[in-house]
């Protein structure tokens, strides 16, 4: 089989930290923290990195992240537009925001020809969990994966995050709910807010979605027809986004089978400005344990 890809999603706009997240410093050597991602993608054995990016961003991501990284592996760009629309759709009035993280797995359907791996472009998920990755997708199996995190290693101590809460039966995932405000509160633990503003407790261990996907090239072009019919029943065209977990139920649904596998690492990103301190010493320790080398690429 072909080696696996990995489909880095970074188009995202980055408004609650205020600026494009993704090409800000975590290192005093200047690095991102997707450095540290591909990094530990290439030692697990991907071969091909694929950047989903906003076109006006291009010159700025290239520049400060997609050369340097080109120097040891293969890279390619896929732009995700919201007028990246099926025929027959118009963009609607006041949308400019692009469509989601499943729309950004579309908007790679060209370039993908082999099994790949999604991750966030502004998320460090740690060796073991992209080589648990990278070892579903050298099986070839005709299904997918999803590692997944304990929820209590994903939060951060500066506001609500959004995860997605898993529901397996054995080692297969049957479901994700998208829970948009999740965060520690004092009495609850970890809990989620619903729209009433009622927290709700979630177990600390429960398994969560952080968009680190094992798929099938074929799913891309799943994604593709699955959008059009997201358009067709989205509430809100202005603002609801088309969101890889969902996409993922929808396979599901449609007997498509996505094995659970579960991540001991701990999640570090940057969701929050202050967060980044967080992340510089994490990574800081890490490099200084031998974990990674003082020149990355």
């Amino acid at each position: 089989m072909r080696k696996p890809v990995l489909l880095v999603l970074a188009a995202g706009m980055g408004s609650r930290y205020g600026g494009l997240k993704q090409a800000d410093p975590v290192t005093e050597r200047g690095e991102f923290l997707l450095d540290f991602t591909i990094y530990d993608a290439l030692l697990a054995g991907f071969c091909k990195v694929v950047f989903v990016i906003r076109a006006q961003h291009e010159a700025l991501f290239r520049a400060t992240v997609g050369d340097r990284i080109s120097a040891a592996v293969a890279v390619e760009y896929a732009r995700q537009e919201p007028d990246d629309l099926p025929q027959g759709f118009m963009l609607p009035e006041g949308r400019a925001k692009p469509w989601g993280t499943a729309h950004a797995v579309r908007a790679a359907r060209a370039l993908i020809d082999a099994p790949f791996a999604t991750v966030n472009a502004d998320d460090f998920y740690g060796r073991e969990s992209l080589a648990l990755a990278a070892d579903f997708l050298r099986q070839d199996a005709d299904g997918g994966a999803m590692v997944a995190f304990r929820l209590e290693n994903t939060l951060t101590d500066h506001g609500t995050v959004s995860r997605g809460e898993c529901t397996a039966r054995g080692d297969s995932l049957v479901s994700i709910v998208e829970r948009l405000r999740v965060a520690r509160v004092p009495e609850l633990g970890t809990a989620w807010e619903d729209d009433s503003r009622t927290w709700h407790p979630l177990p600390p261990d429960t398994p969560v979605s952080m968009n680190l996907f094992a798929l099938p090239a074929s799913f891309t072009q799943f994604a593709d027809s699955g959008f059009e019919r997201w358009l067709q029943s989205a509430d809100n065209l202005q603002k609801d986004e088309y969101l890889l977990p969902r996409a993922v139920d929808s396979f599901i649904a449609s007997g498509g089978t996505v094995k659970l596998l579960l991540s001991p690492e701990r999640w570090f990103g940057v969701t929050y400005p202050q967060d980044k301190d967080r992340v510089v010493a994490a990574l800081r320790e890490m490099r200084q344990g031998g974990l990674y080398p003082e020149r990355l690429f």
